[in-house]
């Protein structure tokens, strides 16, 4: 199994990225599992308790259960993934069934930050994207998507995204072994990474 991670600040263009790759191949052949599943499990917490935590820390993230996953799927077993919901800050009781694939992808701006996680991750892709470009498309997708309004994103990225980005997220990048700077312009970066797959599939 390949298994490729991409990471990157909030709004990057991860998920831009990810799909240009995975159009190219059959979905049997190349499976995803994202960071943004693997929220810390918090139904002893109030909304209001689970609506305060910092989703842009490291701590935030489950990533015992994340690993062990990437583990289990390395050794050809079957994963319950979970779905967490933005809109109630929490683990849904639904569920993924996801099956080993000779191409895994995992996305999520924090993956870079656990080193047992690293260490999983045949290739490390780093999306890169300007800041005030970044924040446009946070903006887009928490109010279209996760029901927030313009005020409480832009406090929250004054206060928590931002500065989470510069301690946890942009020192990763450290770790890529592809940067990819303009997720909308670089094919170059692109095909390298297909070409990859290309040769893990043949």
């Amino acid at each position: 199994m390949l298994i490729i991670g991409i990471a990157g600040g909030t709004g990057s263009g991860k998920t831009t990225v990810v799909n240009q790759i995975l159009n190219q191949f059959p979905e049997k052949e190349v499976g995803i599992l994202s960071q943004d599943h693997y929220y810390n499990e918090t139904h002893h917490l109030s909304f209001e308790e689970r609506a305060s935590i910092n989703f842009d820390h490291p701590r935030a993230i489950d990533f015992e259960l994340l690993v062990s996953h990437l583990k289990a799927l390395k050794a050809g077993e079957t994963i319950n993934q979970p779905i967490y919901s933005f809109v109630t800050h929490n683990r849904t009781e639904d569920f993924i069934s996801t099956h080993p694939r000779k191409v895994l992808i995992v996305e999520g701006i924090l993956i870079f930050t656990s080193p047992e996680l690293r260490d999983l991750f045949d290739v490390k892709i780093f999306v890169h994207a300007d800041s005030d470009e970044r924040l446009i498309r946070r903006l887009k997708r928490d109010i279209s998507e996760r029901g927030r309004d313009m005020d409480e994103v832009l406090s929250r990225y004054q206060t928590t995204l931002k500065p989470m980005h510069q301690q946890f997220i942009e020192p990763t990048k450290a770790f890529a072994d592809i940067i990819i700077p303009n997720d909308r312009h670089n094919r170059v970066a692109i095909d390298v990474v297909r070409a990859l797959i290309n040769q893990k599939l043949l």
